[in-house]
């Protein structure tokens, strides 16, 4: 009797398991799908692996927490959304719905984007930042975007804007002759014919190709750029001057942004400014070892002789009211960017 109550025992315990087993797997199989958002937002940008590229998940974690999962923020780097020019067309006609890359591409919709490509304009990397947060200064770009069917959410500077070519630029005169692309500015224009070069205006996507083709000699970069993209291959010297910093806008499509509820506006809008500060304090850390990762590819980074950058200070200090001096507003906007820098 005894072995028959422990086999029973055991068909017992057999075949609460068994129901245990059916149980999960019903429920794994009819479960209900994870809720799915209610809206999406495609974010691009053309770099990768760097501050705007970074921006975007900071960027995603809070929408989506402040949301409570309504809006999911997908994140297209590399200009997986297409050449610059298009995703910040994409941005006004609502296809896509949020846009960060630096101002200078902006200057085709209105030529006071550009100004912040003028030589000389800020001190060092902490004065650029602490200007493009300024207020009046994030203020008067919000409005240039708002004119364009665009929101902006926030601005970052992006540190020093370099130099490197397949023949290295070691001295002031190496720019002579060189053809190097630019974001395409007139500021840009004018302060390459000012160092003897060409300026040839390009989107990030096409540098790459254009460098291996030997239709430019070489490009004015961010570090971060030259290191994502492992331009070591084709070339190994960065060159350093701080002439001339980057500085990105990040804009939202106010087309989309129009069909949203009025709480969730809000949300994505104020979600820019919540991230800014954060993004901005990752990329100075970011900026500190940029130069051993180049060097770690194989690449070096050079700085130009205390004459030679006196030199190229005097040649380029006039870049700015030369190439505003026939636009007013243009020119009245250098104006309150150069006091603010003056003032942070």
């Amino acid at each position: 009797m005894a072995v028959l109550r422990t086999i029973c025992a055991r068909n017992a315990l057999a075949g609460i398991a068994a129901t245990a087993l059916i149980y999960l797997v019903n429920l794994l199989t009819f479960a209900p799908p994870a809720q799915a958002a209610d809206f999406v937002m495609k974010v691009g940008t053309a770099t990768i692996n760097e501050t705007q590229h970074q921006f975007i998940k900071f960027y995603k974690e809070e929408v989506e927490k402040a949301s409570g999962g309504r809006v999911e923020v997908q994140i297209y780097p590399a200009s997986q959304l297409g050449p610059i020019p298009r995703e910040i067309e994409g941005v006004q006609l609502g296809n896509i719905q949020g846009y960060v890359g630096p101002v200078d591409f902006f200057v085709g919709l209105d030529p006071r984007f550009g100004v912040f490509s003028s030589p000389m304009l800020f001190r060092d990397e902490a004065n650029a930042a602490a200007t493009v947060h300024d207020p009046a200064v994030q203020k008067a770009v919000f409005e240039l975007a708002a004119g364009k069917r665009m929101v902006g959410i926030a601005t970052e500077d992006l540190g020093a804007s370099d130099y490197g070519a397949k023949n290295a630029i070691m001295k002031l005169a190496d720019f002579s002759g060189k053809k190097l692309r630019i974001n395409g500015t007139e500021m840009e224009r004018q302060k390459m014919a000012k160092l003897g070069a060409t300026g040839i205006g390009m989107p990030l996507s096409d540098v790459v190709p254009a460098l291996d083709q030997g239709t430019i000699d070489g490009t004015i970069s961010g570090l971060s750029v030259f290191v994502a993209f492992k331009m070591n291959d084709l070339l190994k010297v960065v060159t350093v001057t701080n002439d001339t910093f980057i500085i990105s806008l990040a804009v939202v499509s106010k087309a989309w942004l129009d069909t949203l509820p009025p709480d969730l506006q809000k949300i994505v809008i104020d979600s820019g400014a919540a991230v800014q500060a954060k993004t901005q304090a990752w990329e100075v850390d970011f900026t500190k070892k940029l130069e051993s990762d180049w060097t770690a590819l194989g690449g070096t980074v050079h700085m130009l002789s205390p004459d030679d950058l006196a030199q190229m200070k005097t040649l380029l200090d006039p870049v700015g009211d030369a190439a505003t001096k026939d636009q007013p507003a243009v020119h009245d906007m250098l104006q309150m960017v150069r006091a603010a820098a003056a003032k942070n």
